[in-house]
């Protein structure tokens, strides 16, 4: 049974990320355009599920499952589009995760979401503040059905994926 865990931001993280970093890099190579470090691991001084979210941009999603084998050797599970066109998702460490690798084609509208949720929860640590409560309340309601955590926390990832475009687009006006 996968426990809902949700803890204080640890600076490791970051280390986590980068080591991740090169495994990927060896095992794809070229194929790879971008790593970039998502979800709430990224965002200092929230709390977050101690699972690093990997982005990762290729340059042909079909080529993705050339490395598969690869990736299985390196401990991840192959899981496919998991829900959500054009992606493939991997995740590292059973019940106990550790890393989940999400990854694109350049170009996936979905890279832009996910980064500009990041850039939008650094940029606005209350919003951040918010997140964090919400996900330790849940955490704590919910620790044993990760479905309704994730469920929960759906409404407010919505309203802030909005807030972010806008800012994003904002942004880029000027």
């Amino acid at each position: 049974m996968r426990r809902v865990e949700v803890v204080a931001h640890k600076r490791e993280w970051q280390l986590l990320f980068r080591d991740e970093c090169e495994s990927l890099r060896a095992v794809f190579g070229d194929e790879l355009v971008k790593l970039s470090h998502i979800g709430s691991t990224a965002i200092p001084a929230i709390a977050a599920k101690p699972v690093i979210d990997i982005l990762a941009v290729v340059r042909s999603i079909e080529r993705v499952a050339d490395f598969n084998e690869e990736m299985e050797k390196s401990g991840y599970d192959v899981r496919g589009e998991n829900g959500i066109a054009g992606r493939r998702f991997f995740s590292k460490g059973k019940n106990e995760r550790s890393h989940h690798v999400h990854m694109f084609q350049a170009g996936h509208e979905d890279i832009a979401r996910h980064l500009a949720f990041r850039d939008y929860m650094l940029a606005h640590p209350q919003e951040a503040e918010r997140y964090s409560q919400l996900k330790l309340s849940l955490a704590a309601e919910f620790p044993t059905d990760i479905k309704e955590y994730v469920n929960g926390k759906h409404a407010f990832i919505k309203v802030i994926d909005e807030r972010a475009k806008r800012w994003v687009s904002d942004r880029d006006v000027f």
